[in-house]
């Protein structure tokens, strides 16, 4: 009996210490969702009662208000007192950015520990401007371009990696959250995103096969805004501007202690500047995050979006320069446009061990129905895409020393049918527009997209950190021909060799606040659907993914109590095989391989605080981006253009924006940007002309009373009204007796302006 008593006593003593430790807290960033360690948990008399561990995690003894606070983010006051988990979101100090933890490195680590060049863009410039055009967002971060023809039509380069596409993004690489907004051809639409519903957006400048595969240009990671715990609010905002522009977004803010969910409604019509320009876009997004227990997250992502853009296409030199409202003449007569919905979903789940080991996997789904109407022939196109991503992340020691590990694999299906059909608009009066006649095509293509990573991250000391990492990489697909014309028949199985893409890196830390680092990394981009066929309608056989190595040496930190902070970058790009369109009719392409090219660049970013008071803060940042891309081995049929400059890239950009923010409500940004001449020909016979852009926003943000809170705002775009060409057509052909059409004209001078309501339950 009274052994008994004695457990039944230690069995009561056990569950009331458990019961203690009830209160859990977990830390994490608002901006990307990753687990902040050694966030200090301190008692309003600043006794520290505990720092999370690496995931994040903190037990406390007693109910009560504690302050959290982190280094680069700012603190918070929390009252807890319930037991169980609760969910705390720190916020990033825009002028400490250094300390902050970044998503695109699968390790939870500072910004200034990673050997690579990484762009943040903030949620202040996703915010700076009408929240409809992506162009100028991205277009802030030096070594990246964006063409934008119109809100539907645009290019990404970064660092001249796909500048030679002729339509739309490729050879680079792009997530929101974990799903990837690549599909298996390798084709980004990162427009498709409402602006409204992203934190922050994470450019990987370079090669990054031994994390994310192909993609030679880089990565750009969008963070979703899965709105914040504890807090349930509902939102609306009426935007309005020139050449018809009207938005109407509402999101909604559901949450508690464990849970969030942010839901957006947006519609967006646009009449455009140029004749045949409209769009019509809804879009409709959720994202949530799931705490189900300290160990267990679970993250839902859907995106919905309907569109209906017309297109005006490019104009020649004539036209571009007299009459750049009009549209291209076979454009504007067939009223050429493209319609499609596109829904994307997916789930990610990551569960922590006890050992601070991490398993994160992600499965996700695509649907595409597209109906584009050209003047050459009209494209009825069919996309389905699955996926996964998983990964094992750990760490351990090695020799005494610590030694990060990742290792996981991404596998990707596309299934990719389209038929064409001929374009009757000519056999019918002006004003009819499109008419679909006879079939052309009828094909259907299955891309497999196998990849398989590891990197590593080994703590020499405590200032030097190494990198080394690779991948495997297998891409192979199937192409069926169901248009039953046995001379003709493309069906059979292609795939591309195997590519296994190494890279080492190293970090040092030069002071507390700055770092230099060192980076070499291999890279590829396997050939779209549309380079693999040629005009005849067979398969090119002999098209080679494009390869290359990369060389970066840099430096990022912070000087003066991080009032100034900085990052320098000089890289080597040796590319192989470059893949570019040769034109061989009216809007029509054959994907060749180039040979080589050497680019060669600095880009430059320094940001500093010009003022930091309660009554008012003023930041001003800057982007530098120097580079010569060249042609070091290109022959193409009879012609020799090896030295030329690489074709549709900028030899020089600078962007600059001021912020400025007052205790009082008013805030604004004044924004400036210059692009450098571009080689629009593989001869450089010629070259777009060089620009300038000035934009400016001003706005006033009320709170009234304890919920409700209003912001009006007003901007103006191009004030200065300069004559540019937002996008190019690159080696556009002249047929019969027209011009080439090189030039997409930039919108005049614009403004727009809006109201945002807010009302917090």
């Amino acid at each position: 009996m009274k052994s008994f008593v004695t457990i039944l006593i230690i069995i009561a003593g056990v569950w009331s210490s458990l019961h203690g430790q009830s209160i859990q807290v977990k830390v994490i960033s608002s901006e990307n969702a990753i687990e902040i360690t050694g966030a200090g948990i301190r008692d309003l008399s600043g006794v520290l009662k505990c720092e999370t561990d690496e995931n994040g995690m903190c037990n406390l003894q007693e109910e009560g208000t504690y302050n959290i606070s982190k280094e680069g983010y700012d603190s918070k006051t929390v009252k807890l007192e319930e037991n169980g988990l609760t969910v705390v979101e720190l916020f990033e100090k825009p002028q400490n950015l250094n300390e902050v933890l970044i998503k695109t490195n699968h390790f939870q680590s500072e910004l200034k520990k990673i050997p690579a060049s990484i762009e943040l863009i903030s949620t202040d410039v996703i915010q700076s401007n009408n929240g409809v055009n992506i162009a100028p967002v991205l277009n802030s971060a030096p070594g990246v371009y964006m063409h934008n023809g119109t809100l539907s039509t645009n290019r990404i380069t970064i660092r001249g990696i796909g500048s030679r596409t002729p339509f739309g993004t490729s050879k680079i690489r792009s997530y929101y959250q974990d799903i990837p907004l690549t599909n298996g051809s390798g084709e980004t639409t990162i427009e498709d995103i409402e602006l409204g519903g992203v934190t922050r957006m994470e450019v990987l400048k370079g090669p990054s096969s031994s994390l994310f595969g192909s993609g030679l240009g880089g990565v750009i990671q969008i963070i979703p805004d899965k709105g914040l715990f504890n807090t349930n609010a509902l939102q609306t905002t009426y935007t309005f501007g020139s050449f018809g522009l009207q938005k109407f977004l509402l999101r909604a803010n559901l949450a508690n202690k464990t849970n969030s969910a942010n839901i957006i409604y947006s519609n967006t019509h646009n009449e455009g500047y140029r004749e045949n320009n409209e769009l019509k876009r809804q879009t409709l997004s959720f994202a949530s995050n799931h705490y189900l227990n300290a160990s267990d997250n679970l993250v839902i992502i859907a995106n919905l979006i309907d569109l209906k853009a017309y297109i005006p296409s490019s104009l020649d030199q004539e036209d571009y320069i007299n009459d750049p409202e009009t549209a291209a003449f076979t454009w504007g007569r067939s009223k050429g446009f493209e319609d499609y919905t596109r829904f994307l979903l997916g789930l990610s789940w990551q569960h922590d061990f006890a050992s601070g080991a991490k398993q994160i996997s992600s499965v996700f789904g695509s649907l595409l129905n597209a109906y584009e109407a050209r003047p050459f022939n009209i494209l009825d196109q069919n996309t389905n895409g699955i996926g996964i991503r998983s990964r094992f992340v750990n760490s351990s020691m090695v020799f005494e020393k610590k030694l990060q590990w990742t290792a996981g694999l991404e596998l990707f299906s596309d299934m990719n049918s389209f038929k064409t059909f001929d374009n009757l608009y000519q056999d019918f009066p002006p004003g009819t527009g499109s008419v679909k006649g006879d079939q052309l095509s009828d094909l259907q293509e299955k891309r497999n997209y196998i990849n398989l990573f590891a990197e590593a991250k080994f703590h020499f000391s405590e200032k030097t950190l190494l990198d080394f990492g690779f991948n495997f990489n297998q891409t192979f697909y199937r192409l069926d021909d169901k248009f039953n014309i046995p001379a003709k028949d493309l069906s059979g199985n292609y795939d591309f060799k195997p590519i296994v893409s190494p890279k080492i890196g190293i970090t040092h830390q030069l002071y507390e606040n700055g770092m230099i680092f060192g980076l070499i990394s291999h890279g590829f981009s396997p050939p779209t659907l549309e380079e693999t066929l040629l005009p005849d309608g067979l398969i090119n056989t002999d098209i080679r993914p494009e390869t290359g190595w990369s060389y970066e040496l840099g430096s990022r930190g912070s000087f003066i109590k991080n009032i100034f902070k900085y990052e320098l970058s000089l890289y080597y790009m040796d590319i192989d095989n470059l893949l570019v369109a040769r034109r061989t009719g009216d809007d029509q392409y054959v994907g060749v391989n180039a040979g080589k090219t050497a680019h060669k660049g600095i880009e430059i970013s320094l940001n500093y605080m010009i003022l930091d008071q309660p009554s008012i803060k003023i930041s001003h940042n800057n982007g530098f981006g120097f580079n010569n891309y060249k042609f070091e081995d290109f022959k193409d049929l009879e012609n020799d253009y090896s030295g030329n400059d690489l074709t549709g890239v900028p030899d020089k950009i600078f962007n600059s924006q001021l912020f400025i923010q007052s205790k009082t409500g008013l805030y604004g940004n004044i924004t400036y940007q210059y692009v450098g001449a571009i080689p629009i020909t593989d001869d450089n016979s010629v070259y777009s002309d060089k620009y300038q852009l000035v934009n400016t926003k001003i706005a006033y943000k009320k709170l009234i009373g304890e919920h409700f809170q209003m912001d009006v705002y007003l901007g103006f775009n191009n004030i200065f009204n300069e004559k540019y060409a937002s996008m190019l057509q690159i080696n556009a052909s002249s047929f019969g007796n027209n011009a080439p059409r090189y030039y997409y004209p930039g919108e005049p001078s614009n403004f727009y302006s809006g109201i945002n309501l807010e009302y917090t339950f």
